[in-house]
Formats: structure tokens, sequence, C-alpha cells
């Protein structure tokens, strides 16, 4: 495995959070910054909350690194 691999792994793993929908499927199922009063996000909770929150305000540079990677993958086979 090298180290291309692991960035491809992580930049799926940031997609996967990225389309998450916080109405639909977070809420329901008690994962929302609602549960979490005065932001007092310290939990291990609380802090996979505000990473997903996080990665659906970076879309913009998601698709770009997503670009970027199929580039790679076209060019170098």
């Amino acid at each position: 495995m090298g180290l291309w691999t692991l960035l491809e792994g992580l930049l799926l793993f940031a997609n996967a959070l990225a389309i998450l929908n916080e109405d639909r499927f977070l809420t329901p199922r008690g994962w929302s910054f609602q549960e979490f009063p005065g932001g007092k996000v310290k939990s291990l909770k609380g802090q996979v909350i505000g990473l997903i929150n996080a990665t659906q305000y970076l879309r913009v540079p998601l698709t770009i690194l997503n670009v970027v990677s199929i580039v790679v993958k076209l060019v170098s086979g």
C-alpha cells in the first residue's frame, strides 16, 4: 500500500462524510449539533459530529481533489 492509495482512501472517506444529510440521516439517529447546547462538543460523539459538519462545508475543495484524483488516474493508468 503506497502513499497514493492511502490518500485516495482518505478522500473517499471524506466524500462519504460530506454526502451525509443531517436532516434525513443524522438527526433521526441522534447525531446532530442540536444535542449539544452551548457548543460543548468535547466528547467523542461531539467530535465526530463536528468532523461530519466540517466535511459538509468543504464540498468545493473535495470536488477539486476528486477531479485531481481522476485526472491522475487517467494519466497514470
